[in-house]
């Protein structure tokens, strides 16, 4: 295991109350929350407080289970979890990081710790996707 990180950034047109929730409602999550290009999210189940648990399942040739953990949310500006997956390990984390600008909120997601180059690799191929689903959520 390595200690590799990602830093994915996009402006989404909405405010940082609007952005900060859509990580945190189920149905909302349904819409954006597929990394893989032909993939969409067929499970999501959450308890959006700090030490809650998380599942998501994309699903696209395969079933793909996500988890983990609520470690920190500030509404509004920050939401850092724990992501856990066949291509993360579990105490691998993502920050979310929304700051109100000119024409939205810039989302600024940071991720450490991967099992490999590739994997980190595929996962800015995985979060750039997300991250352009949410923003088409608001489009």
């Amino acid at each position: 295991m390595t200690d590799l990180s990602l830093t994915c950034t996009k402006t989404i047109n909405v405010g940082p109350q609007q952005v900060y929730n859509a990580w945190l409602d189920p149905a909302i999550i349904r819409k954006f929350m597929a990394g893989g290009a032909s993939q969409t999210v067929t499970d999501v189940r959450n308890d959006p407080r700090e030490g809650g648990a998380f599942l998501i399942v994309m699903t696209g040739e395969t079933a793909i289970l996500h988890q983990g953990f609520y470690k920190t949310l500030t509404p509004f500006s920050r939401i850092v979890f724990t992501w856990e997956s066949p291509y993360s390990p579990a105490d691998s984390l993502v920050e979310i990081l929304l700051k109100p600008v000119q024409g939205g909120t810039e989302v600024t997601l940071h991720q450490r710790r991967f099992l490999s180059e590739s994997m980190r690799d595929g996962h800015i191929g995985g979060w750039t996707r997300i991250l352009d689903r949410l923003g088409g959520v608001y489009a």
